[in-house]
């Protein structure tokens, strides 16, 4: 039966290879990274709190854990962005996760051997930093070249569900894991990285966009920011994610809840880490079935309420029944926002830029997530754990409404619709973006 000469567009992106097996890349890696990072903060807490350290000292030495990851990442930021839009994003995305791989790898090896150390974890926490500052920037500003633009808000909304499923899921493989074996976490992240890497591998060649404006690495980063600065729509839900999350993340602190406050041990702290995975892992396929159309920008806010709100319910709670619903909904509310969040920054970026947007946005996660930590490490030190997570959910709900008036474009955006222009500019995704069975 002769092909037609036209054929038409796909209309679900995991009609498309490249796409299918960037997906998989993408949640495979997160999946392994947070596990991860999970485990290292159960190690250096209960290291430091077998050495005679105080539950305060001890949340002290998870701030340095989380200081450790941020310095590298916020260096290297403005770098990392300029190479994701001059450098093929396949083969820089590539090589971070191999040395995540050089990562877990050593510390399932000093693990096993009972050889691993606080100072160990230390350095490997500053390596993981160097190399999430180049790894995100690459597979976010990826993910857009990968699809038609006709469905490219549904591949944004699935590239942030893998990451934010993998980000908030991870954890729990490595608290259950843990439990197991203490090396079994490094070892299943090892074997996910593995497969993150062949994924990868199997993605046909994407254009590379011609980088508009100056001519000079320097004046390219200045560009970037500049676009930052100037489009409120991007700058306000980039930072709204970072001061509410920076203020109410709890997840470094799950350790000290799972040792000392609810007492349930490293099974407890799978649960917990799990407990907002299930949230926003049922919130993320509820949006692969229901996109959502309208009223963006009040979901978004009121979402990120809602996750203050929760994470205050849990940072008083001393049952283990209601820790666990209050954590169901941190997750849910979260991914319901950066579900927002991350489709309105890179449908309002242009391609040439996206490298260099995305490197912005993901110093605000890691200043809110690594830096976070610090944060509460060290919030927790000075006031203890529970009036540190109590506080950081006020200071989130009292951010949503300072927003709300600073950038009103976040109360009147009602859809995820960029400008006209900037879709003019979009440059063709390439000829693997049919969907699987035709042929040109």
């Amino acid at each position: 039966m002769p092909v037609s000469a036209i054929q038409p567009e796909p209309t679900h992106p995991f009609q498309v290879h490249n796409f299918r097996a960037y997906w998989l890349a993408r949640i495979t890696m997160t999946l392994g990274q947070y596990a991860m990072m999970l485990v290292i903060g159960w190690q250096t807490y209960d290291l430091a709190r077998t050495g005679g350290m105080s539950i305060q000292g001890a949340s002290g030495q998870l701030a340095l854990i989380g200081l450790f990851q941020f310095i590298p990442l916020f260096l290297l930021s403005p770098f990392t962005g300029l190479a994701a839009d001059r450098f093929d994003r396949r083969k820089l995305a590539q090589a971070t996760i191999v040395l995540q791989l050089f990562c877990a790898s050593a510390l399932c090896a000093l693990t096993w051997s009972d050889s691993v150390t606080i100072p160990w974890l230390f350095c490997i926490a500053v390596l993981l930093g160097i190399v999430r500052a180049f790894n995100g920037p690459a597979l976010s500003a990826l993910s857009p070249n990968l699809v038609p633009k006709s469905i490219l808000p549904t591949a944004i909304a699935l590239s942030s569900i893998s990451w934010q499923v993998g980000m908030i899921a991870g954890p729990a493989i490595g608290g259950y894991f843990h439990a197991v074996e203490p090396a079994l976490p490094y070892a299943v992240a090892t074997g996910l990285f593995v497969v993150a890497i062949i994924a990868l591998g199997t993605i046909g060649k994407i254009p590379q966009p011609d980088i508009r404006g100056s001519a000079r690495p320097i004046g390219q980063i200045i560009d970037g920011l500049r676009y930052v600065v100037h489009n409120k729509m991007v700058l306000g839900s980039i930072t709204l994610d970072l001061f509410a999350v920076f203020l109410a993340g709890a997840t470094a602190l799950f350790p000290v809840y799972a040792r000392d406050i609810l007492q349930v041990g490293e099974e407890g702290l799978a649960q917990l880490a799990m407990a907002p995975a299930i949230g926003a892992t049922l919130t993320g396929i509820w949006f692969s079935f229901r996109p959502l159309a309208r009223n963006v920008g009040p979901a978004m806010l009121t979402a990120v309420a809602v996750f203050g709100l929760a994470t205050i319910v849990f940072g008083l709670s001393t049952s283990m029944p209601l820790s666990l619903t209050a954590l169901f909904v941190v997750g849910a509310a979260d991914m319901f926002s950066v579900y927002i969040r991350q489709s309105l920054v890179q449908l309002h970026t242009p391609d040439d830029k996206r490298g260099r947007v995305s490197s912005v946005s993901h110093l605000t996660i890691s200043a809110s997530n690594e830096f976070g930590d610090f944060f509460s490490g060290s919030l927790a030190f000075l006031i203890g754990p529970v009036a540190a997570v109590a506080a950081g959910g006020v200071g989130a709900i009292l951010t949503v409404g300072l927003w709300a008036r600073i950038f009103p474009v976040l109360r009147t955006t009602r859809t995820f619709d960029p400008p006209e222009e900037l879709l003019d500019n979009e440059p063709h995704t390439g000829p693997d973006t049919r969907p699987d069975g035709e042929k040109a």
